[in-house]
């Protein structure tokens, strides 16, 4: 049963950690209950062939030894109380099963100094009175199981109307969970079963806590101290529980014939540490900085979480691009979010999502300008509270036509109309290289060739650029284009861009040319004609 129960806390130990806020948000409770129980595990699958009573004893020795945080010292105080009440008995029934339940929750209140309510000290208690309600009416040890779980979850439940961090964060209590676990397990166990997840909860509450939603100074006592002391003198354990209760905050002291185990939050761990070594020699010694491990879960969370930014306005747009000056020109043109990307670094939907949901915008217009990230951007529509609407460009000159033609005081209807028809407004040429020897379209293409796209055509190879460039600049001409931009890459120094210039001028004598640096790799030059 402790076996099966170790497993399901494992299996869900990341689903408790995201549920824990109290006593301090550091988001660890599953890792704490797990690491603690499977202890308990380890022991157990070394031991052979072991009577109930000793199976018992194994666990509640190894959980002691093994416990960690709050939630691992009161979980091993609730078997701990177990194994006593277990103490000389081969079998178990119902009743005796019940007396256990509850001495594992008299050990554990009798250990922690300042009990709260809606924690997983209330789950275990009210599960316990019923389970002895049960066993008077039904001896059978199942029955009794069924019922304490039954009235756990119920209490689980009401742990987020009970404990004021808890209906801040909107959340039931991480180490409560854990115990609700434990039971069903023990009972799946029981009955021969292989562990299952467990049902939905009874109430409406979030699958996890929003650890941004607490600042570090909620958090009193910086240090999380605990530590295990070999029993060596008479000295009361009970003077050391009242100088650490002084100390600190969320005391567990427990202590048998051989150690004295104690868990405290303090900002003085040195002087907890100064006073236990009275008692004897230390076995073992954890100190952890809750800040820390509070800031690091944030940043985490902030990190994973999606951010989705307020609308303050009707319209917003994200466009994509490669190049530190094309990414200026769209910020120029009034884009709010620029994705870096286009051909061979195609920005996944997980990408052009977070864009999105950080335009404060009610509807956002994505700009792909690469064929090949348009049906990535469609899919982002239905992953975001926002309105999403992809006006499908093709090519950057495409897009930097569009949000030409944006108005953000016009409505989503008209300013889908404009961007869209803008497209066809624009003749997009590229020149860039062949990366392998091919035979395309009635062309011979060697590596390292120049390659001119005009639209989406193959329209010429050369190994001299200029040639590209001069018989584009006369496509241009003839076809009575009168606005030509011209955007060289990262790859071509000024002084040759100014020659492609040059060379458009004066084939294009009555045409407006504009030289930019767009930094865009692959492609050498992006022109646009309108």
């Amino acid at each position: 049963m402790i076996i099966s129960a170790a497993a399901s806390i494992e299996i869900h130990k990341q689903a408790l950690n995201e549920l824990n806020v109290f006593p301090v948000p550091d988001g660890d409770t599953g890792t704490n209950m797990s690491m603690t129980i499977n202890s308990a595990a380890t022991d157990l699958r070394k031991t052979e062939d072991p009577g109930l009573y000793e199976a018992s004893k194994v666990a509640a020795s190894a959980m002691l030894r093994g416990a960690r945080g709050n939630s691992g010292v009161i979980l091993s105080l609730l078997f701990r109380g177990i194994s006593r009440k277990l103490k000389g008995a081969d079998c178990c029934d119902g009743v005796l099963w019940a007396q256990a339940l509850q001495e594992g929750v008299d050990a554990a209140y009798k250990a922690v100094m300042k009990p709260a309510e809606g924690t997983i000290l209330t789950v275990a208690r009210l599960a316990a009175a019923k389970a002895w309600d049960a066993s008077q009416e039904n001896n059978f040890l199942e029955f009794v199981q069924e019922a304490a779980i039954a009235e756990a979850k119920v209490a689980l439940a009401d742990t987020v109307n009970q404990n004021p961090v808890l209906k801040k964060a909107g959340v039931v209590d991480a180490g409560g969970k854990g115990w609700v676990l434990v039971l069903e397990a023990m009972l799946c166990a029981l009955r021969g079963e292989d562990v299952v997840a467990p049902e939905g909860e009874t109430v409406q509450v979030k699958e996890s806590a929003d650890f941004s939603d607490f600042n570090t100074e909620d958090i009193t006592f910086s240090y999380c101290t605990e530590f295990i002391i070999s029993r060596e003198n008479d000295k009361d354990p009970e003077e050391l529980r009242a100088f650490l209760n002084a100390l600190g905050d969320s005391l567990v002291l427990v202590d048998d014939d051989e150690i004295i185990k104690v868990h405290v939050h303090t900002n003085d761990p040195g002087a907890a540490l100064h006073e236990a070594v009275n008692y004897g020699s230390f076995v073992t010694v954890k100190i952890e900085n809750m800040r820390l491990q509070h800031t690091e879960k944030v940043m985490t969370e902030q990190e994973l979480a999606p951010q989705i930014a307020e609308p303050e306005k009707p319209l917003g747009v994200v466009s994509v691009c490669a190049g530190d000056g094309l990414k200026d020109v769209f910020l120029n043109l009034g884009v709010d979010q620029v994705i870096s990307g286009g051909q061979t670094m195609n920005p996944s939907t997980q990408d052009i999502l977070e864009a999105v949901n950080k335009v404060p915008a009610e509807t956002v217009y994505v700009l792909p300008n690469n064929k090949n990230i348009i049906m990535a951007a469609q899919q982002v529509d239905g992953l975001t509270p926002k309105n999403v609407v992809v006006i499908p460009s093709k090519t950057v000159p495409q897009g930097v036509t569009a949000m030409l033609s944006f108005n953000p005081e016009g409505s989503v209807e008209e300013n889908t109309q404009a961007l869209t028809e803008a497209l066809d407004t624009v003749d997009t040429m590229q020149i860039t290289y062949a990366a392998r020897n091919s035979d395309f379209d009635g062309y011979d293409i060697h590596e390292g060739d120049y390659l001119a796209l005009y639209g989406s055509q193959l329209f010429g190879t050369s190994q001299d650029i200029r040639v590209l460039l001069r018989s584009l600049a006369e496509k241009v001409r003839d076809e009575g284009r009168e606005y030509i931009t011209i955007y060289y890459g990262e790859d071509v120094k000024d002084k040759h861009a100014q020659k492609a210039a040059d060379i458009f001028a004066d084939v294009c004598p009555d045409a407006d040319v504009n030289l930019l640096s767009g930094g865009q790799p692959v492609y050498y030059y992006l022109i646009s004609a309108e």
